[in-house]
């Protein structure tokens, strides 16, 4: 079976997958508006579990002494963690816990940060919240786990960093980053309409190649080895 990767990092737990291709995320050019900035807080935007990195987001805010914004659900499944490990971070004057935003409450929420923090504690496949961020001329501060080193390129659209205390030193460089350019390199990169031309080349090439063939192993009944007709 053809398979399409969303980032090429998505491919290495399966590297044995008959991969066609990497398409990478897009949205609508006009979901999210341009915000010149520059932006008076730090903003956090996804789910609150162990591996998003929320208490990471906390502690930098603090460190910078910079208001940070979560915009963010709590999943049942992460119901304790919350409670046990979020929850008493929460008490401090810097920090806000907004909770869950809808669609149309993101632009103002992240159009208006100074920066998205986005320090992941695992594998990312994607993250679609940085191309939302992005798109709104709002830099990035990333950990470099996943897809982030693909979807981010360091300097225009924000800074991947190692760890803490590079965070904290990129929440400093801010002023560095074009918010024109973090806008513009979403246009090139990640609109829906790159994402559905790209889908389509490899369609298109599956297409003209034709049915691929299978080695049956012996032993396999017999019927199964029959080529496959089309069905009209």
């Amino acid at each position: 079976m053809p398979v399409v990767s969303i980032s090429d990092a998505q491919r290495k737990p399966l590297p044995w997958l008959n991969w066609q291709g990497t398409v990478p995320h897009g949205l609508p050019a006009d979901q999210f508006k341009f915000h010149p900035g520059p932006g008076q807080y730090l903003a956090f935007l996804g789910r609150i579990s162990p591996e998003k990195g929320l208490d990471r987001a906390i502690e930098i805010a603090k460190r910078v002494n910079i208001p940070l914004k979560i915009a963010a659900k709590v999943d049942r499944a992460d119901t304790e963690y919350f409670e046990s490990r979020i929850k008493p971070l929460l008490d401090h004057p810097l920090i806000e816990y907004i909770g869950e935003i809808g669609q149309y409450e993101k632009n103002d929420f992240l159009g208006n940060a100074a920066a998205l923090l986005f320090p992941i504690q695992w594998p990312e496949p994607f993250g679609l919240v940085m191309i939302e961020s992005m798109a709104c001329g709002t830099p990035v501060i990333a950990y470099p786990l996943g897809s982030v080193g693909e979807v981010m390129k360091d300097g225009v659209t924000g800074f991947v960093v190692p760890d803490e205390d590079r965070a904290v030193k990129a929440v400093g460089r801010i002023p560095e980053i074009d918010r024109k350019k973090c806008r513009r390199y979403f246009e090139k990169h990640f609109t829906s309409a790159r994402m559905a031309q790209d889908y389509l080349n490899i369609y298109q090439r599956l297409v003209q190649q034709g049915p691929a063939s299978i080695n049956i192993p012996d032993g396999v009944p017999s019927w199964t080895k029959l080529a496959p007709t089309s069905t009209t």
